[in-house]
């Protein structure tokens, strides 16, 4: 590979799709290469196949057993007690036939673009197939069977490099903050949706790390309606000062745009207008501390057709440093509340902010918009 952008994609990445009426369809990628490709934004950009990640890979966060039991099912082996108890069998995570090769080459794909990142082949990397999440070392969860953001993360921290794991899906980032919650040299940071109201029912601000890893773990949990203005604050106010004090040197974000008004699996009132600040942070930060390096993932995003494409194709326009070419993108609305939902979203965040301060022992200023 060569240039300085990456963008991972193949035809292998449209198998991993769990049933045909679920929640979690990789259309949504397909969507997104296609306006990329549309605009332009692919110019000078190198466009990598993925490849299916080995079992040994996969085991950097999953048990063997693990492993081996998804291989099972994924054969059409029957749904057990076993099975059920590794999160299998229900709506969310059903046994799909072909699931073990179909995600192993989401974690291909994501390994694909760290190997790039690492070895500088690319500055950045976006593999729009990955970010999934929620799955745990020896259970799937949330739509998720393997951690390959978690994966690309232990790949990239075993060849020495201290990572920033910066995660605004909707969704708390469960998953991967559970597999390196004990890791010093790992920062996990997470903005989504109050797990009072959402799944997981996790990420709050007391979950800050154990041992020689406490206080790299940060979560800010946001309450329904929130909207672009306090979000985009929230997110300032947290990611920056937190990644310059970890002083990373690679930064992996995972990029669900399921924050936005439209989603139908949550409660947040985003618009498209927050991503090209996102990006343009991301990839400041990226540069300043990371000396550029920087691997992007997908993840959560349910509205298929009416916003994933136009949320991450301008992520991208600003990894390629032409946000222009996306402007027509953003929407032309905002979704804020009416007036007491506003207050009530603006105090609950300067009350969770200020917890995350102190859980932190740090200072955490919010600007209030």
């Amino acid at each position: 590979m060569s240039g300085t952008v990456s963008l991972i994609w193949g035809d292998a990445l449209m198998a991993y799709r769990l049933s045909e009426d679920h929640p979690l369809q990789p259309l949504r990628v397909k969507l997104t290469v296609d306006l990329i490709r549309e605009l332009g934004l692919d110019a000078g950009v190198e466009v990598v196949e993925p490849r299916l990640a080995t079992d040994a890979e996969i085991a950097l966060c999953h048990s063997p057993r693990y492993v081996a039991l998804v291989r099972l099912l994924s054969q059409g082996a029957p749904v057990d007690q076993g099975a059920a108890e590794a999160g299998f069998g229900s709506l969310d995570n059903p046994v799909a036939p072909g699931m073990h090769e179909a995600c192993a080459a989401v974690v291909g794909a994501s390994l694909v673009a760290a190997e790039a990142v690492h070895s500088g082949a690319s500055l950045h990397a976006f593999t729009p197939a990955g970010g999934l999440h929620h799955a745990m070392r020896a259970r799937a969860s949330g739509f998720c069977v393997y951690n390959d953001v978690a994966v690309a993360v232990a790949w990239l921290r075993a060849r020495g490099h201290r990572v920033a794991y910066v995660d605004v899906d909707v969704h708390h980032g469960d998953g991967t903050q559970a597999l390196f919650y004990g890791d010093p040299d790992v920062l996990t940071i997470s903005l989504h949706e109050s797990g009072r109201y959402l799944f997981p029912g996790t990420g709050f601000p007391d979950e800050t790390g154990v041992g020689a890893a406490r206080g790299t773990s940060a979560n800010l949990p946001l309450a329904p309606y929130t909207w672009d203005e306090p979000w985009l604050a929230a997110f300032e106010a947290t990611v920056p000062p937190l990644l310059r004090a970890f002083r990373p040197t690679v930064l992996v974000t995972q990029d669900g745009c399921d924050t936005h008004a439209l989603d139908p699996l949550a409660h947040l009132l985003g618009s498209t207008a927050i991503w090209p600040r996102v990006g343009r942070r991301f990839h400041e930060l990226a540069h300043e501390l990371c000396e550029g390096r920087w691997l992007a993932t997908g993840g959560g995003g349910y509205a298929v057709r009416e916003v994933v494409p136009r949320a991450w194709t301008l992520l991208f326009a600003e990894m390629v440093e032409r946000p222009e070419a996306a402007a027509s993108l953003i929407d032309s609305e905002r979704y804020a509340p009416e007036a007491a939902a506003q207050e009530r979203v603006w105090t609950l965040l300067e009350r969770d902010l200020g917890s995350l301060a102190r859980e932190l022992e740090t200072e955490i200023s919010l600007a209030r918009s």
